[in-house]
């Protein structure tokens, strides 16, 4: 592989390039389901380069899933000709940040392959699962799925870096729905209908014991027929770190993208309120709260040795004690800031170019456990599970949709509440967070992140533990 990289900068630096970088991606996919007892199952793969250059101070981007010499000349001329292109119109050249060029290799770790698990073994599990859920009374629709993906990758640039990589990820969801007339209610695990995902092997969908909680599940999706609906009011909320890995998400990492705060990228949801005026002094959240971006946890679906610009991964403070000090950048993206990247540059596949990607974008764990954060709680709501959401263009207000909620009255734990809902704005929302605990503290993978033209579906983590936040608006009031 050293050698066709080689050619390939080779290739471009004849052009006339400037500066390229090269990526070979080997995706290899494969998905057990079973819906209502039935049992399918899913494979894919997919293997091509990508270079990307710089000439005439532009970028171009040229990808191919050949890999012989005409592949490799056509590819390079063409993004050579792109570049040539975007330079009649560009507004400035392009300018990277200074980093070493590095050689390395990566792997995450894994103890147990998950493609070596025979799919026999993996589909019995979801059928076993899948009993377990439809013996429930009420029970109208169950799925689950098991997901493996493994991602080999090579980047060479022709500043002399040269890293390998290997990324396995692993995924599970459980889920049932019950109905009755025309209410349905659905409850899933481990975290709402995103699932649980992680880059670790087979021992991860093993630590579910999705048969363990088959039972609730399902349970608790009838009851949920059942239960009041969430009233409107302003009270206490308690999130779980479930609800909280989206809320982070939409009001935290997005935002904290610079390309999106410049402008750069705003076709896919928009812009951000976080403008680099407010970088260093604006109070983002109360002072207990720090929020970081870190590349380098075992097992976050937002983990990898190097990005997609050959930076190694990094932990960054982004809200550190309650005051915003950081972005989420790339090579292209810092020096608007007269910094050098912090490694978060990222494309979903070899066909697609590098943009400002989150990682794991985490609520670190607080002074609380769980079981003070309820007990002193005299009135509120607590909820969990990833359900819907909706947020504006700047990331500024927004509405989440967990799917269960429970009253929090005198300390203690009531009686459940079904679609429940808040509201809020981001400022706000954040400077009212009055306790987070530090137990249970955990990442959790959100496989779906959607953001570019042509579009690119990120996997990204986020770890959080339960918090609570202060006159919250929540149900939906008439």
């Amino acid at each position: 592989m050293r050698q066709f990289t080689g050619e390939v900068l080779e290739a471009v630096r004849r052009q006339g390039a400037t500066y390229a970088d090269v990526r070979v991606v080997d995706k290899r996919s494969e998905t057990v389901s079973v819906r209502r007892g039935i049992p399918n199952l899913g494979r894919g793969s997919s293997r091509g380069f990508g270079v990307r250059v710089v000439c005439d101070g532009a970028w171009g981007f040229a990808s191919s899933p050949d890999f012989d010499d005409e592949a490799v000349a056509r590819t390079a001329a063409k993004a050579v000709a792109l570049a040539r292109a975007s330079a009649l119109c560009k507004q400035d050249d392009v300018v990277l940040s200074p980093e070493p060029a590095l050689t390395g290799r990566y792997s995450a770790p894994v103890k147990q392959d998950p493609f070596a698990v025979k799919v026999e073994e993996r589909a019995e599990l979801l059928l076993d699962v899948d009993r377990l859920m439809r013996q429930q009374a009420g029970i109208r629709s169950t799925a689950s799925y098991i997901r493996c993906e493994r991602l080999d990758k090579v980047f060479a640039s022709t500043e002399g870096a040269y890293l390998e990589q290997t990324i396995t990820e692993v995924g599970a969801s459980i889920s049932a729905t019950a109905a009755d007339g025309g209410e349905s209610q659905t409850r899933s695990y481990p975290n709402g209908r995103s699932g649980g995902h992680a880059t670790a092997g087979f021992e991860f969908v093993a630590g579910l014991e999705l048969d363990r909680e088959a039972e609730r599940v399902s349970r608790e999706a009838v009851e949920l027929l059942q239960a009041e609906p969430c009233p409107s009011e302003t009270t206490q909320l308690i999130l779980d770190g479930s609800c909280l890995a989206l809320h982070v998400h939409e009001t935290v990492g997005h935002p904290i993208e610079l390309d999106r705060v410049l402008g750069w990228e705003i076709s896919m949801a928009g812009a951000s309120f976080l403008t680099p005026n407010y970088l260093g002094h604006l109070q983002y959240a109360a002072g207990h709260v720090n929020l970081t971006a870190d590349a380098t946890i075992p097992g976050g679906l937002g983990s990898f040795g190097y990005d997609d610009d050959g930076v190694p991964a990094q932990r960054a403070d982004i809200v550190k004690d309650g005051v915003f000090v950081g972005y989420l950048t790339s090579r292209e993206t810092a020096p608007t800031l007269g910094q050098t990247s912090m490694g978060a540059s990222r494309a979903t596949d070899w066909n697609k170019i590098p943009l400002v990607r989150m990682t794991n974008v985490n609520l670190e764990p607080g002074d609380w456990s769980t079981h003070e954060l309820i007990a002193g709680t005299k009135r509120g709501i607590l909820m969990e599970g990833i359900g819907s959401g909706s947020i504006d263009d700047m990331r500024t207000n927004f509405q989440f949709g967990p799917e269960i909620a429970w009253e929090i009255r005198d300390g203690a734990k009531g009686k459940m509440y079904r679609n429940p809902t808040y509201t809020g704005r981001t400022l706000d929302f954040w400077r009212g967070c009055d306790a987070v605990s530090k137990d249970g503290w955990q990442v959790w993978g959100l496989p779906s992140c959607g953001k570019g033209q042509p579009g690119q579906v990120a996997h990204v983590g986020h770890g959080a533990a339960p918090a609570r936040f202060a006159g919250v608006k929540v149900g939906v009031g008439e």
